[in-house]
């Protein structure tokens, strides 16, 4: 449970993280497609997280598939398109950081059986 509220936590930051800086890169850009691509990437972030909450199984994976493939989006601007930190540096860490958490987080719920039928007995009687 515990590394399963850490994601929940991680993928609600990370989704903060994203939104605030695509608003970022338009404020001081003008910069259309960083508007959309960090409000799209925080929309994803955050459908992630209500699908884990709703224990639904495939919310952790979606979340690590998003931070993978930013990953490689911000890791690939920092190395080879420019040198700056900020902001492609800053978000590629950020989202390696949230991989190790998703990955954490889904092998350690492998190891509890998964639930089938929902804990609500309501009107089940006592035996």
């Amino acid at each position: 449970m515990t590394s399963l509220l850490v994601a929940h936590w991680t993928l609600g930051i990370y989704a903060v993280l994203l939104a605030v800086g695509g608003v970022m890169g338009f404020v001081k850009a003008r910069s259309r497609p960083s508007l959309i691509s960090g409000l799209v990437s925080a929309a994803a972030a955050v459908g992630a997280l209500v699908l884990s909450r709703m224990q639904y199984s495939f919310g952790v994976p979606l979340g690590a598939t998003l931070a993978i493939a930013l990953f490689l989006f911000f890791g690939y601007r920092y190395a080879l398109r420019n040198r700056l930190f900020m902001p492609n540096g800053f978000m590629a860490v950020v989202s390696f950081v949230v991989l190790v958490v998703m990955v954490i987080a889904m092998l350690r719920t492998e190891e509890r059986e998964p639930v089938l039928i929902a804990p609500d007995r309501a009107g089940v009687p006592n035996l």
